[in-house]
């Protein structure tokens, strides 16, 4: 971060002069004095008006954060005093950011690394602008600061970034684009309250003593400006802290900040390049012909790359814009830095020690790029010819990279997307955008060609894949979406979901071992994947190898467990999965485990009211324990499925159940009629549900259960209720049954 010397040697610096442009736009742009009302313009506006405002933001890029950047690549090549040793770091910087590009389109995680390290830099960045305009600004006001008093100062701008820079890596991050240090809540609380307090003591201290050597007015400039940082950095984190909200990092590298900063900054370069024009004997300097350059030369850097790139890498354009903007920022962040300290000699000297051949070559380079921008801005009539038609190229492809942006923005528009993907089709969010509206105006194939698109664009993004075969598989197109699984699965050989997918299509297709073997990578790429584990024990049940199918379902059933009461499976089909658990426990000989597995499920049910499942979950439970003894167990289970069966519209399983309740009281000895009313409650059930199989069916098993009856049989069919009931208010085991009137 650059010292508070007034005027550094070599880079953009200030005047100490009367003023620096004049009074309003001294106050206005160089103190941020427009920043509260613009600030809080966009943070009302925004939320009703999102489009016109990425509209503005973008336009904005173009005239003031895109020229920003060309002011410091200007004052680093424009020089003619530069230093060599300086040449040789430019040259070596800028060799690193090319080859940072590479790295990133090639390898797409490396993104949010960059753009993460992008983010966290720019408020240090806008606070030693911020300290080195206030130095300037209290020095022209007649303050001689002590070394104490500047060290004040200086840490309370450094608090205000730090206290934000807590505030961005507090807990874990939403942003896909950004990498948190999930710095825990309490620490970062503690923190914050720490440097919260810290702030005030040293920026009233520091202000104090300046006051004390120049009057308010004339340290008006310098008060406004540290008003400035209070509201760019202080005031937002401390309101988040008061609201438990959180600053989102993207705001300081895209929003309204970004853009206040880049004004600033033209400000400084453009009294710089004034400055220094006048050092030379240069009398015609025109300020709206240098922002031209600037404007031309910020699109130069910006748009053509993104462009260029997202063809040349088969990348997506978003994807390769934030590419870009990450990169070049952080060349503009560190050659800023270089310029406007002092020890730029040592800076080189420390990042790049290298043989004296590379050395030279590095130089020699610098030195060309320098000589070659300066005959291209020359008098020559050459120059001037290929100035102009690069002017008019530049221009044109900022309009054509504005409008198509514009025109990319309307999500509702279906001729203005085609239009914008017409311009650009390595636009992922574009094409995601148009597939929708496509297939929403039922053109169908349309929506499938911008699915293929944007997976052709960004290959790493799973989101249009996954749309597609969203469709494929709604509209029964089993083959294609078979294919599509197959071909992805040669691009993301790991990706866990899409190996379950690719499962359940093979399946899908007659192809059983194939859709093991997807599922049993998938579980082996990743063992949080809840359903691959309930198709794999599904499978392997179904096979017949109840062992692994156990172990299948109980490991569904633990992941089940561990999930947030939000995120778990739907009750149904977790009570399903432990009622197949423990019919394969039953059959792999494990009648205590499967006993908890259909307790299990009937507690799952009942807390979800899923009554029908309840009621099943009962008869299978009751059962288990009449086989294993537990009489009573199983006679109040009966009668509780029973009882649920009554309150439900379901009198084919109600004719089930009341015909296993007969059963198991026959077989558990219980007094012959009560199993015999039981049975003809069972007929009278089937006779009357729609789809039931056909009455008739009973009518030998009634036969068997009439005979140690006899003529009682006889009674009990012209009135069966009574018995019926009796069946229901058994509470004891046979040996000694209590029937409860």
């Amino acid at each position: 971060m650059a010292k508070s010397n007034p005027k550094p040697k070599q880079g953009i610096a200030l005047d100490v002069g009367p003023r620096i442009h004049n009074p309003w736009l001294d106050t206005i742009v160089g103190c941020g004095a427009w920043s509260g009302p613009l600030l809080l313009l966009t943070s009302f506006s925004i939320a009703s008006s999102a489009l016109k405002w990425s509209i503005a933001f973008y336009v904005l890029a173009l005239f003031i954060n895109y020229p920003h950047y060309a002011a410091t690549l200007q004052c680093a090549l424009h020089r003619s005093d530069q230093s060599d040793k300086f040449r040789q770091f430019a040259v070596y910087l800028t060799v690193l950011a090319a080859a940072m590009l590479v790295v990133a389109h090639s390898w797409p995680r490396a993104l949010p690394w960059i753009f993460t390290l992008y983010l966290t830099w720019s408020p240090w960045h806008y606070s030693g602008q911020n300290y080195d305009v206030f130095t300037t600004f209290a020095r022209r006001a007649g303050v001689e600061p002590t070394k104490r008093e500047s060290q004040a100062m200086h840490l309370a701008f450094l608090i205000s970034c730090a206290i934000l820079f807590l505030n961005f890596h507090t807990g874990p991050s939403a942003d896909p684009l950004f990498v948190s240090l999930n710095i825990p809540a309490a620490v970062s609380a503690k923190l914050q309250i720490v440097l919260g307090i810290t702030f005030p003591i040293c920026s009233t201290y520091g202000l104090s003593r300046m006051l004390d050597q120049a009057p308010w007015r004339k340290m008006l400039p310098a008060l406004t400006l540290f008003s400035t940082q209070l509201v760019w950095f202080f005031v937002p984190t401390m309101l988040s802290r008061l609201e438990g909200l959180r600053v989102l990092p993207s705001y300081y590298g895209t929003g309204m900040v970004a853009a206040l900063h880049a004004a600033q900054y033209l400000w400084i370069a453009s009294n710089h390049a004034r400055s220094e024009a006048q050092e030379e004997g240069r009398t015609n300097w025109r300020p709206f012909a240098y922002f031209a350059t600037l404007v031309l030369g910020g699109i130069a850097l910006f748009v053509p790359g993104p462009w260029i790139a997202s063809r040349v890498f088969h990348a997506d354009f978003t994807h390769s814009l934030l590419i870009f903007t990450a990169v070049l920022n952080l060349h503009h962040f560190i050659l800023d830095a270089v310029l406007r300290g002092p020890g730029e000699g040592r800076a080189a000297n420390l990042l790049f020690r290298s043989p004296s051949r590379v050395t030279d070559r590095a130089i020699q380079a610098g030195n060309r790029i320098a000589t070659s921008v300066r005959w291209l801005v020359g008098p020559s009539p050459a120059a001037r010819t290929v100035g102009i038609a690069s002017a008019v190229a530049l221009l044109a492809w900022g309009t054509i990279d504005q409008v198509r942006y514009y025109l990319a923005l309307h999500d509702d528009n279906l001729p203005d997307l085609r239009r914008a993907a017409a311009l650009n089709s390595y636009d992922a969010p574009l094409e995601m955008r148009l597939a929708r509206k496509e297939l929403a105006s039922g053109k169908p194939e349309a929506a499938l060609s911008a699915w293929k698109r944007a997976m052709q664009a960004y290959p790493a993004d799973p989101a249009p894949r996954d749309a597609m075969l969203q469709y494929l598989t709604g509209k029964q197109r089993y083959d294609e979406a078979y294919e599509l699984t197959r071909t992805s699965l040669e691009r993301s050989p790991r990706d866990a979901q899409l190996l379950v997918n690719h499962g359940l299509l093979a399946m899908q297709m007659g192809n059983a071992d194939e859709a093991l073997k997807s599922w049993r990578k998938a579980v082996a790429t990743d063992p949080s994947q809840i359903d691959a584990h309930l198709y794999l024990a599904t499978e392997l049940d179904r096979e017949g190898t109840t062992t692994d199918a156990v172990k299948e379902y109980e490991t569904y059933m633990e992941l089940v467990a561990r999930e947030s009461e939000a995120s778990r499976p739907p009750a149904a089909k977790v009570i399903s999965a432990a009622l197949k658990l423990a019919d394969c426990q039953v059959r792999a000989n494990q009648p205590d485990q499967a006993l908890r597995s259909y307790a299990l499920a009937r507690k799952i049910a009942t807390q979800a009211g899923e009554g029908k499942l309840e009621s099943f979950s009962s008869i299978a439970e009751a059962g288990l324990r009449a086989k294993t003894g537990k009489i009573d167990d199983a006679l109040r289970l009966y009668q509780h499925a029973l009882q649920l069966d009554a309150g439900l519209s379901d009198r084919h399983s109600e004719a089930v159940d009341w015909y296993n309740y007969a059963i198991f009281l026959r077989d558990a000895g219980f007094p012959a009629r009560l199993a015999y009313a039981s049975l003809l409650k069972s007929k009278t059930l089937m006779e009357s549900a729609p789809d039931a199989p056909d009455a008739k069916s009973i009518a030998k098993v009634l036969d068997e259960f009439e005979k140690p009856l006899g003529a009682e049989a006889a009674t009990i069919r012209r009135h069966p209720e009574p018995v019926q009931q009796q069946a229901l208010a058994l509470t004891r085991s046979p040996n000694k049954v209590q029937i409860d009137f």
